[in-house]
C-alpha cells in the first residue's frame, strides 16, 4: 500500500510549524512593544501648531528665557502657556504685519486664545508637578531635551514610567546648580557640586521618591 505523505512532509510541517510559532511570537513582541515605540508616543517628531513657533529662533537666538512665556513653571504644577499679548510683546512692533503670524494677530483682535496642540502629554492617572521639579534643583532639559535646538518644537523623550524611575531612584546625576536650571545647553564640569552635593543642597529625599502615590494619586 502506497504511503499518503513522502518522507518530505515532516519536513514540511515542521518548517510550517515553526513559521507559525515565529508568527505568533512576532505577533506577541509587536503588541508588547508598539505602545513604548517612538511613533505610538509622538516622540521626535514635530507636532503641527497653528502658528510655527521656534525655540532656536526666540532661545538661542534672541536669548528669550523659558519663564517669560512658560511663566507659572516656578509656581504651579502647569508649566504655562504664554497669553497673546505675551508674544504682542514684541510682535506688535517686529514682523507686523508677517503672514505667519496672522493668527496671533486674529487672536489679540478677536480676544480668543490660540490652540496651541500639545507636544509633551503623560496620562491622565500620572501626577506631575513643574515647580517641585524646579524647586528640587531638575533643569528643563532634562525632560524636554535641546529645546534651544529645536527649529519646531518635538517631544524629545518618551517620558515612560521607566524613564520617571531611573531618575527618582537616582536623582543627583540630574540636579544642576540653581542658575543652570532654565539653560538648556548647560552641561556638567569640573566645577559642577557633585551630585550628592546637589542632593543635599537641595534637600532631595525626604520621601521615598519610587512610592507610587508620588506620581499616581
Amino acid at each position: 500500500m502506497a504511503a499518503i505523505f513522502t518522507p518530505a512532509a515532516n519536513g514540511a510541517m515542521r518548517g510550517a510549524l515553526l513559521a507559525l510559532g515565529l508568527l505568533i511570537a512576532a505577533l506577541v513582541g509587536f503588541w508588547w512593544l508598539w505602545p513604548s515605540s517612538l511613533y505610538m508616543r509622538k516622540t521626535g517628531f514635530v507636532i503641527e501648531q497653528p502658528v510655527p513657533f521656534s525655540h532656536q529662533h526666540h532661545v538661542a537666538g534672541l536669548g528669550i528665557d523659558c519663564r517669560f512665556c512658560h511663566a507659572t513653571v516656578e509656581t504651579s504644577a502647569d508649566a504655562g502657556m504664554p497669553p497673546t499679548y505675551t508674544c504682542m510683546t514684541c510682535h506688535s512692533q517686529i514682523w507686523t504685519n508677517a503672514k505667519l503670524l496672522e493668527p496671533v494677530r486674529l487672536s489679540l483682535a478677536e480676544n480668543r486664545p490660540i490652540v496651541w496642540s500639545r507636544v509633551t502629554n503623560l496620562p491622565d492617572y500620572v501626577y506631575f508637578n513643574h515647580s517641585i521639579h524646579i524647586a528640587k534643583g531638575v533643569g528643563c532639559a532634562s525632560c524636554h531635551g535641546a529645546v534651544d535646538q529645536m527649529p519646531l518644537t518635538y517631544k524629545a523623550v518618551k517620558l515612560t514610567m521607566q524613564f520617571c524611575l531611573n531618575c527618582h531612584r537616582n536623582p543627583g546625576p540630574q540636579l544642576r546648580p540653581k542658575s543652570e536650571i532654565f539653560n538648556t545647553s548647560w552641561r556638567r564640569d569640573a566645577s559642577t557640586p557633585s551630585p550628592q552635593q546637589l542632593i543635599a543642597f537641595y534637600h532631595v529625599g525626604g520621601r521615598n521618591l519610587t512610592d507610587c502615590s508620588i506620581c499616581h494619586r
